[in-house]
């Protein structure tokens, strides 16, 4: 699996960042500014490449970005990619450090900093968590009436 044709899609949690009212639009230029870090959120990005992007100074964007948004344009990169990085670690067979990387961030060290800050475990306690969940769902499932496995016995 190629980690550089993986692009990343706004994640429905941020569609709605900076509608405090529900009624405006937001602006192009904030628009363009997400759209671009999502489209090219596992690589290198920095706030004057975002700005160079939609042509606007990169001051005028981290004002603007954060009015609108509520979060700066550097935090919001951050959980652009720990969103990536929590869906790639679904997958057992891929390590945490090329997680790391093909989710856009540029060192493991980043990448442990931001995933506890965010989900307050480290990315390997994450996935033994998720994994027992799952288990812990799977073998209900299977208890249930009806599923595949052993049935309870009726009482009558």
């Amino acid at each position: 699996m190629s980690f550089q044709m993986m692009k990343t899609t706004p994640s429905p949690q941020f569609n709605n960042v900076g509608w405090r009212e529900g009624n405006r639009a937001e602006p192009c230029d904030i628009w363009k500014a997400r759209k671009f870090i999502h489209e090219y959120s596992d690589d290198e990005l920095s706030l004057t490449r975002v700005a160079k992007a939609v042509n606007i100074s990169g001051n005028h964007l981290s004002e603007k970005f954060k009015q609108v948004t509520g979060v700066n344009l550097v935090e919001y990169i951050a959980r652009i990619r720990f969103e990536k990085a929590l869906d790639l670690l679904d997958d057992p067979n891929l390590r945490v450090s090329e997680i790391a990387f093909a989710a856009g961030f540029q060192s493991l060290s980043q990448f442990n900093r931001v995933f506890k800050k965010f989900s307050g475990k480290s990315p390997t306690e994450y996935r033994t968590g998720a994994r027992k969940t799952e288990l812990a769902r799977a073998k209900r499932k299977r208890l249930e009436p009806g599923g595949n496995g052993a049935r309870p016995a009726r009482i009558s």
